[in-house]
């Protein structure tokens, strides 16, 4: 199979029966074998009934209900897992991803040995101090941490080797970073395309504040994962011993002076120095522990939240 095409969605019936079509389309011009993957997350419109008639009409589309809403990330974890062809595109449900752009994705992936092409909606079609401005300045947090040189991580038409999707983790809302995750993964080509941004048709935006925040603080969790995620006591371990010494230090300094230098001088309790060492030697020691449970946790199987599949369309 040339193409496997992944669709997460959240209350879109509006729009998928128009973006099947147009999705089919370019199918059919270009001659690709291909399947359409219908993720829905949860939705509470009539998303699943448009699905089923859609798989009706056309056997190559296959759709997938979760019990209730978990998330895109698990969407397209899910997707993931199922997708057979041999290159794999996501894109949203709300048709301002442009499908003509397929092709060029597909030829980036399948004949010029790209492992991942991100999308970069250059000119946007969405509000300026909403999305726009919030958009430009986690992009730019997110280039300075992870070193890929992306103008847009979080651009939802992306293409990449089926390879790739099987050798990432996609959980709580790193759906953001895939790039990121597939660069710490091993793979290394990794580029971009600059794609035509629609504007949004029908529905409204699943963008807010809360969403903002939280791809910040995702932005310092995969940051602190790609560099001591494997081997958390060389952050924990290091900063713990350094503090432990530090307190160490002042504790003998303070015993030395109050022993051999100045007996008759004031308890060792009333001076600064003395909770300096204290305080020091206890977070020192927090920090180890915490490092070396991480090594041991890391040890064992990652038991990241499960979804729950609801009902299943023409999935093998």
């Amino acid at each position: 199979m040339n193409l496997s095409i992944i669709i997460p969605l959240l209350n879109e019936d509006e729009s998928l029966t128009e973006l099947h079509h147009w999705i089919m389309q370019v199918m059919q011009s270009n001659g690709y074998s291909y399947e359409i993957l219908f993720i829905d997350d949860g939705s509470t419109d009539n998303s699943w009934q448009v699905i089923n008639q859609l798989s009706a009409k056309n056997p190559n589309v296959k759709g997938l209900k979760f019990l209730r809403n978990y998330g895109k990330s698990q969407a397209l974890h899910l997707g993931f897992e199922k997708a057979q062809g041999n290159v794999v595109i996501t894109m949203d449900a709300d048709l301002q991803d442009n499908p003509e752009e397929i092709p060029e994705l597909y030829n980036l992936i399948a004949h010029q040995g790209f492992d991942l092409i991100s999308g970069w909606k250059k000119k946007r079609y969405d509000s300026i101090f909403a999305k726009n401005l919030p958009s430009k300045l986690f992009n730019w947090c997110a280039r300075k941490t992870s070193g890929l040189k992306l103008h847009d991580f979080n651009c939802g038409l992306k293409a990449y080797k089926n390879e790739v999707v099987k050798n990432v983790d996609v959980y709580g809302e790193m759906h953001r970073y895939i790039p990121v995750l597939a660069k710490n993964a091993g793979f290394k080509k990794i580029d971009e395309k600059i794609v035509q941004h629609q504007a949004r048709k029908y529905g409204k935006t699943k963008f807010g504040m809360d969403r903002f925040i939280n791809g910040f603080l995702d932005l310092l969790t995969i940051s602190f994962l790609s560099k001591f995620g494997k081997q958390p006591m060389h952050l924990f371990g290091a900063l713990g011993t350094l503090l432990f010494f530090i307190g160490f230090i002042f504790a003998f300094y303070l015993g030395i002076d109050k022993i051999i230098l100045n007996p008759t001088g004031r308890l060792i309790t009333q001076r600064p120095q003395f909770y300096i060492s204290l305080v020091s030697m206890i977070i020192g020691s927090q920090l180890f522990i915490a490092g070396f449970l991480g090594e041991l946790v890391l040890r064992n199987n990652k038991n990241h939240e499960r979804y729950k599949v609801e009902e299943e369309l023409n999935i093998s």
